[in-house]
């Protein structure tokens, strides 16, 4: 029976909802050969995860996800395979938490006025180890009940272009991929699909990545239709990309997201990271 594996999922050291420990014990439960923890702008969670899949069958990856913006849309950057202790990468690490704190604090001001009661000192004691995310803004309201749903929380205030958003400011997935190659990492364009775009705006970025050194695109992903996938296929192709997938799990903040298969479909085989590692 072949083993798959994993390459973009997230635990409570950003936005997910399982701890590192805890993920690693369900990767080995769904017989995952392979996973990379990747949460945002942070590598808090992998000392820990690196510990609990020691000495097990499971081949745990270092990685990270940038989230950074190009032309005031959310583009995100997967990097794996990092040496993530080096110090240079952990200084402009810094950097870029300090850019989300402050984005962070300006959606609070505008959820705020929106009446509710969020606060950046609520939300820190919600979530005390967490790099957090707008999903974690999300999660705080409807625990609070103050919106139904996360869901909704994103449709109505948090999405891109939504009456809270908030873009990033000084991060760019140019600055993210010259950081994950100078740790020696894999550079992944995640998601490109969610990112909107027409065809010929999405063929212009790709284009721009590829000469800043971009690694690969993310071609496997949870809500991916078989067109998006072959789709992703094709681009990848056209400009001398790698492939590179991933469910994206959060744990209970995108509960219909399962780690490894995503919506039940998913399947990436070893012989995808074992390309992307290739010269």
């Amino acid at each position: 029976m072949e083993r798959y594996i994993d390459l973009h999922t997230h635990s409570t050291a950003s936005d997910g909802t399982l701890t590192p420990t805890e993920l690693v014990s369900l990767a080995r439960k769904q017989n995952l050969k392979a996973l990379a923890l990747t949460d945002h702008d942070t590598t808090d969670g992998l000392k820990e995860a690196t510990e609990a899949a020691r000495g097990t069958d499971l081949e745990f990856i270092p990685g990270i996800e940038f989230s950074s913006t190009w032309q005031n849309t959310s583009v995100h950057i997967v990097g794996l395979d990092l040496d993530w202790n080096n110090p240079e990468f952990q200084e402009a690490l810094s950097r870029f938490q300090q850019s989300r704190e402050e984005r962070n604090d300006k959606i609070i001001a505008l959820l705020q006025k929106e009446g509710f009661s969020i606060t950046k000192e609520a939300l820190k004691e919600a979530f005390p180890n967490s790099t957090c995310t707008r999903a974690n803004l999300a999660r705080f309201l409807v625990d609070r009940h103050e919106i139904p749903s996360i869901k909704e929380a994103f449709d109505r205030y948090l999405g891109d272009r939504a009456k809270c958003y908030v873009p990033r400011e000084d991060v760019s997935p140019f600055q993210s991929i010259r950081l994950i190659h100078e740790c020696g990492g894999i550079a992944v364009f995640a998601h490109p699909v969610l990112c909107k775009f027409s065809r010929q705006r999405l063929e212009s970025l790709v284009n721009e990545l590829k000469k800043a050194g971009l690694d690969a695109l993310e071609v496997y992903y949870s809500s991916y239709y078989a067109s998006d996938e072959t789709a992703m296929a094709m681009l990848a192709k056209r400009h001398g990309l790698k492939f590179s997938g991933g469910s994206d799990f959060h744990g209970d903040n995108k509960p219909q997201i399962q780690l490894g298969t995503g919506k039940g479909n998913l399947k990436i085989p070893y012989s995808v990271l074992k390309r992307l590692r290739e010269n």
